[in-house]
């Protein structure tokens, strides 16, 4: 990852923790589907909806960055039990 990419990531991972405050970043990592693509795993809200609401928030937040900047990043909510297994 560049350094505009990390500057971008620190960004798009502070707007959504922003608007989702119960969120946690886990990690980041290189999609193995498309190197030019990153997973951004972080702990999903407890509630359904919730979540939902953080997925097209996050989405809409990967767009602009996507769209600007040409770097893609997906939004990974994982449940807490999944997090031991990484």
């Amino acid at each position: 990852m560049n350094f505009k990419q990390e500057e971008l990531l620190e960004q798009f991972i502070d707007d959504i923790k922003g608007k989702y405050s119960e969120i946690q970043f886990v990690k980041v990592i290189e999609s193995p589907e498309d190197p030019e693509s990153h997973w951004v795993y972080v702990t999903a809200p407890e509630d359904e909806d919730r979540e939902m609401e953080l997925v097209r928030y996050a989405s809409e937040k990967a767009m602009d960055i996507l769209c600007d900047y040409g770097y893609q990043f997906l939004i990974m909510p994982t449940k807490r039990a999944e997090l031991q297994l990484s």
